[in-house]
């Protein structure tokens, strides 16, 4: 889960059926439902550009912009790994960071993709 103080908004990822729930904090009714890779687990706001990114252990990071408080679109998916489901996200450096486990001959790492 991640939240949009400014906004209102809850930003919750749900694993069945995979998607991002857009919640209205104020009246706590749903106001958006964006569709995203399956076994999501990490969802992280970013104020400054207006974009969910959310960590999905189906090998994506799902990439959703806020046109307005009700308003979200999905626009870029980046392959990551399967099971790779945990992150963080540091807006002051333009980093979201992504732990990769071992899985057969996939190696355990941190993999970091700059934010533009």
């Amino acid at each position: 889960m991640a939240l949009d103080e400014a906004h209102h908004r809850l930003f919750v990822g749900c694993r069945i059926p995979s998607k991002l729930i857009v919640l209205d904090t104020e009246s706590d009714k749903a106001v958006a439902s964006v569709g995203i890779a399956g076994d999501p687990d990490e969802v992280f706001y970013d104020s400054k550009r207006h974009r969910i990114y959310t960590i999905c252990g189906a090998g994506k990071i799902e990439i959703i912009e806020q046109a307005d408080a009700n308003n979200y679109k999905a626009v870029t998916k980046l392959d990551t790994a399967e099971g790779a489901r945990t992150g963080l996200f540091v807006s002051e450096r333009k980093m979201l960071f992504v732990a990769v486990p071992h899985r057969g001959s996939q190696r355990a790492e941190i993999r970091c993709y700059q934010i533009e």
